[in-house]
């Protein structure tokens, strides 16, 4: 499987080098994406496929269930290099419909150090469960959840010292909220976008 692997990263270099053929020398000078992508590590969630992007274009930080944790170096890390080294004022929290790390947290099954990670959409199930009771099944419910974390997510980037600091030095950051459907392909806007002097998001909504 390797050898295939290395198989297609050839056949996609080549073809790449004769579309463009200035194309990696062009990408190896420097590092200017637009947008800093928070999302689920769902390998059908690539955030550069399914935002129509090249390589290049979005900078990345993924983990199960796209959960932003306050005390997670590995994100935070990632979001000041975004804010401080790369100058990127569009971030984007992104989840999914059919998350199996939401699915996780809503279930009464042990899931190991998972259990520990999800911890936060457990807790966010228990402060909405009026609004998710409304819902007319579990996967209706579970599909909520996923984009009341998204819409908390975008909350938490936006109460880091990283973002504050970079607010209160002047930068046009913008915050926001998609969730992404595995049925259609398609991306919608949760509304939730805060930036420079903007209210934080209501998770109700």
């Amino acid at each position: 499987m390797l050898d295939e692997l290395l198989s297609r990263n050839r056949d996609w270099s080549a073809r790449r080098i004769a579309d463009e053929p200035g194309y990696f020398a062009r990408l190896a000078t420097r590092q200017c994406p637009e947008f800093f992508w928070i999302g689920c590590s769902d390998s059908r969630v690539p955030a550069n496929v399914v935002a129509g992007l090249d390589p290049g274009e979005v900078f990345v930080h993924r983990n199960v269930a796209n959960v932003v944790h306050s005390t997670d170096m590995n994100l935070l890390s990632a979001l000041e290099f975004a804010v401080d080294a790369l100058a990127i004022r569009e971030i984007i929290v992104c989840g999914h419909y059919g998350c199996g790390g939401i699915k996780a947290a809503t279930e009464d099954l042990p899931h190991g150090l998972a259990d520990h990670w999800l911890e936060p959409i457990r807790r966010l199930a228990r402060g909405y469960a009026v609004d998710l009771a409304r819902c007319d099944d579990i996967e209706a419910r579970r599909d909520k959840l996923a984009e009341l974390n998204v819409v908390e997510g975008v909350r938490r980037v936006a109460e880091t010292p990283i973002l504050q600091r970079a607010w209160a030095r002047g930068a046009d950051i913008s915050l926001h909220g998609l969730i992404y459907g595995l049925r259609d392909g398609l991306l919608r806007d949760l509304d939730c976008t805060v930036s420079r002097g903007h209210s934080e998001p209501d998770a109700a909504q």
